[in-house]
């Protein structure tokens, strides 16, 4: 299989570069961001990802995936130059665990903790409470551009199940729940465990269904990282938990082709609806 044009991009907009132990030089891409210019949060989750898997290599450890992570987005950073420092917490026989802090400009931007382990090909999920979410043909699903300053439309193929687009025609379904496929565009390779960061974060917010408009910035995000996908698409489900005080609790599953779920998130994200103050 051919790499994706889509991961090919991610790969090189999340590379670190060493600059001194526990300092990684980073360039924020402004090919992954959303409205406004604001890097996405996965995007950056796959920046403190790196750092933490090449921070916790340099101490010895041999695990190659970031299996959990968890952020917090403190300010806004803008594409360019950036800085990942590292602590490194603990090297463990099992899993290791990071400490992460993007910093622009002397300020923090967001601040991490990785889990560092090795998924294994033949470990089968033993119990889980997510369903395979229903998902409409990918034939019928409709693609999403996002509109022309959500960059990371040109680096991802997002179809929108028809149920999950009455807000694009003001039709709200008051579902507080979108579901649809995604995969890096341009090419036919699966997803890796790392780039699962990013398709975390990859559906638009579920408040759409609700009215809401479309500032969702994240204040934090905790993505797993379940199993290696096999397949190029990914099946995917996001859904409000509980909208109130003006925020929201969303919820996030991706399964691969097998019917296999690989990731899940949860993020709580500041929202707005019209005429609320």
């Amino acid at each position: 299989m051919n790499e994706t044009l889509g991961a090919r991009a991610l790969r090189e907009a999340a590379a670190v570069d060493p600059l001194a132990p526990g300092r990684y030089g980073v360039q924020i891409s402004g090919y992954f961001t959303v409205a406004s210019g604001i890097p996405n949060g996965g995007y950056l989750q796959c920046l403190m990802a790196n750092g933490a898997l090449a921070a916790a290599s340099a101490e010895g450890s041999k695990h190659v995936h970031a299996t959990s992570i968890s952020t917090n987005y403190i300010g806004a950073p803008v594409a360019g130059a950036a800085e990942v420092r590292t602590d490194v917490r603990r090297i463990g026989r099992g899993v290791s665990f990071v400490h992460a802090t993007l910093i622009q400009n002397d300020q923090v931007m967001t601040e991490s903790l990785v889990t560092v382990g090795t998924l294994r090909d033949d470990s089968p999920i033993r119990f889980s409470d997510f369903e395979i979410p229903e998902v409409a043909p990918l034939e019928v699903c409709r693609r999403s551009t996002g509109g022309d300053d959500v960059n990371i439309m040109k680096v991802l193929d997002l179809r929108l199940d028809p149920q999950s687009t009455g807000w694009w025609t003001g039709e709200l379904s008051g579902s507080g729940d979108v579901r649809g496929w995604l995969r890096l565009d341009d090419g036919d390779a699966p997803w890796s465990a790392w780039s699962l960061l990013f398709a975390s974060d990859a559906m638009p917010p579920a408040t759409f269904s609700l009215g809401s408009s479309g500032w969702v910035p994240t204040l934090q995000l905790t993505s797993y990282v379940r199993r290696i996908p096999t397949s190029e698409w990914l099946r995917a489900r996001q859904w409000c938990v509980v909208v109130a005080d003006g925020l929201v609790d969303e919820r996030c599953v991706l399964f691969d082709e097998r019917g296999e779920l690989v990731a899940s998130s949860s993020q709580i994200a500041m929202v707005r609806f019209p005429g609320s103050h």
